[in-house]
C-alpha cells in the first residue's frame, strides 16, 4: 500500500518572500535561500525544516484575504503554533506584524491574522 506523506502547507499571498520572513520570525525557522532568483521574481518559497513538514508561500497576483470567523471568502485553512506562554507568544506575534482577531472562541489558544490576513492560532502547549 502506498501512503502519502504530508510535506508542505502552502499559503497563497501577494508577496511570498515577505510572508515567509514573517513566519520565519514567528517560528524560528529559516527561509530557503533564493539562489539566483531576484526577490521580486519569487513566486514560491518555503521555510527550511530539516525533513519535517513545513510552510510554503505561493504568489497569487489577485490574492484576497480570507475572513475570520466567517464570511466571503471564508477561512479554508489555518495554522496552529504551540507556545509555552500565550501572553509572550502574543507579544511576539504582534511585534512581527500579526493582528489579534476580534473573535476569540477559546481560552487555551488565541487567534491572529498574519500580515496578509491568514488566520493562525497560538495554542498553549500542554504537558501531554
Amino acid at each position: 500500500m502506498t501512503t502519502a506523506t504530508f510535506s508542505v502547507a502552502a499559503l497563497d499571498c501577494p508577496d511570498p518572500l515577505e510572508l515567509a520572513k514573517f513566519y520565519a520570525a514567528l517560528t524560528g525557522l529559516e527561509v530557503e535561500p533564493l539562489g539566483d532568483v531576484l526577490p521580486a521574481d519569487v513566486t514560491w518559497i518555503e521555510l527550511l525544516n530539516e525533513g519535517q513538514a513545513t510552510i510554503g508561500f505561493q504568489k497569487i497576483p489577485s490574492y484576497v484575504a480570507p475572513t475570520w470567523p466567517e464570511g466571503a471568502p471564508p477561512q479554508q485553512l489555518h495554522l496552529d503554533f504551540s507556545v509555552d506562554d500565550l501572553d509572550k507568544g502574543e507579544a511576539h506575534a504582534l511585534k512581527l506584524g500579526a493582528t489579534r482577531a476580534e473573535f476569540q472562541p477559546g481560552e487555551s489558544f488565541r487567534v491572529f491574522l498574519d500580515p496578509v490576513g491568514h488566520p493562525f492560532c497560538l495554542v498553549l502547549r500542554s504537558d501531554t
